[in-house]
């Protein structure tokens, strides 16, 4: 990224920070992108697998030294997967790159991680054929592909797997501090009765804004309060990733958190 370019965004940030419009996405998506609807095959069968599989190996194969090379990434706390064991979860993580995907799949696997994404993700030519075998599951304001995304994301929680969320719902190109978290992933996880995996990664910038000293924190599992309502064990399980985010922020860049002063108005 040129440094024009990266000041340029830094401003677009600060002054969505400023307005505490955390969830907002400044980054145009063009109309290269078709809505999923009712047949979207969210579900692969037959030749489908094959060529999910091919993807998913090549990923494996390819992507570990590429982010390495391109970004010193590295994975960290990977002890805390053992509390998972071989049960489905859902996973949080920071959205600030377009490779982000690459990060959470280098640290829970390339072949158990399924990641949710915006509709504008499932896109024309060869980069949408990638990203949808490679696990892309597309919302979408159709009714029944959202129903069909739901079923899917139940079947592959039972079967062990793991289900990415970017819970702050926007991308902000490579913005380092934790953005409030929306309680869509967390309402998942309590329907269908799994934890939640939050990760949160730390790295350090070059001039132009790009990304150097990558690391890829995985952080302790956070586990339901089965005597709380539904309603209170989604606000708890939120609050418990969020504080670990924070801590995580906190501790790697040796900062308290805090944001820019509110501009937003008081009602």
């Amino acid at each position: 990224m040129k440094r024009k370019t990266y000041r340029k965004v830094v401003r677009i940030q600060n002054t969505l920070e400023s307005y505490r419009r955390f969830d907002y996405d400044y980054i145009p998506q063009g109309t290269g992108w078709t809505m999923p609807d009712g047949t979207y095959p969210y579900r692969q069968r037959g030749f489908t697998r094959f060529v999910t599989g091919f993807w998913r190996t090549m990923m494996q194969l390819v992507s570990p030294l590429a982010i390495r090379i391109a970004y010193g990434a590295k994975v960290t706390g990977k002890k805390n997967l053992r509390a998972l064991k071989k049960t489905g979860t859902i996973c949080v993580t920071n959205h600030f790159n377009f490779l982000d995907t690459l990060f959470v799949r280098e640290a829970v696997g390339y072949y158990r991680s399924f990641h949710t994404m915006g509709p504008f993700n499932n896109r024309k030519g060869f980069v949408g054929h990638l990203v949808r075998h490679g696990g892309m599951l597309p919302f979408s304001a159709d009714r029944a592909a959202m129903k069909n995304a739901t079923r899917e994301i139940e079947r592959l929680l039972r079967k062990g797997k793991i289900v990415n969320f970017y819970p702050e719902q926007a991308l902000w190109f490579n913005y380092r501090k934790p953005r409030p978290m929306k309680d869509g992933a967390f309402h998942y996880a309590v329907k269908f009765g799994v934890p939640v995996l939050p990760i949160f990664c730390t790295f350090q910038k070059r001039k132009n804004g790009n990304v150097k000293k990558l690391r890829i924190n995985i952080l302790p599992v956070v586990f339901a309060d089965e005597t709380l309502p539904k309603g209170a064990r989604v606000r708890r399980m939120k609050e418990q990733a969020e504080a670990a985010w924070k801590n995580c922020y906190e501790a790697a860049y040796g900062v308290p958190l805090a944001y820019l002063p509110s501009e937003k108005k008081q009602p």
